[in-house]
């Protein structure tokens, strides 16, 4: 004998609001997850993931900002700190929309990123495509690794000039 049972597809959002609900009624005990009718997410402080790669020639910063506009962007750096900061709007729903359910994060971020002192700092670009930003910072020529040839026998001190005896 097969039971069928009838699926809702609503009910796990219903009670998943449901929940969302009884917590914001005793926020302390939730602390900084306490859901924040209007926000859209939980109200806790979000921070877009950032990759770091390497280069010969740079660093590149990638992070994933989609729905963020270049306006509400904002790239320092300073004493070898990279700091990304800006602000991600909701969406702007239309009329008569009912939102079930929001679990993208709104708000203000900051992300800040400690890179190498031997970077040329004039020659930061940033640019953004398909919702990633791209901070590409360049390398001073003095971080450019330098090969070293090695040669048969025995090595000739760099430095030539008058031996110090020990007293004199």
């Amino acid at each position: 004998m097969t039971t069928m049972t009838s699926w809702d597809l609503f009910g796990d959002l219903r009670s998943a609001q449901d929940e969302l609900l009884r917590m914001t009624r005793s926020p302390r005990q939730f602390g900084q997850f306490a859901y924040q009718p209007g926000t859209g997410s939980a109200a806790q402080p979000w921070a877009p993931p950032v990759d770091i790669s390497e280069r010969e020639d740079a660093y590149v910063v990638a992070t994933e900002l989609p729905g963020v506009e270049a306006e509400d962007l904002e790239i320092k750096f300073q004493d070898g700190m990279l700091t990304i900061q800006g602000e991600r709007h909701p969406a702007s729903g239309t009329a008569g929309e009912k939102i079930h359910r929001s679990e993208s994060r709104y708000g203000t971020f900051r992300r800040s990123i400690t890179l190498p002192r031997h970077v040329q700092a004039d020659k930061i670009a940033a640019s953004a495509q398909d919702g990633v930003l791209q901070i590409v910072v360049p390398k001073a020529e003095e971080v450019h690794a330098m090969r070293i040839q090695v040669r048969h026998g025995k090595a000739k001190p760099a430095v030539t000039g008058k031996a110090i005896k020990n007293g004199a």
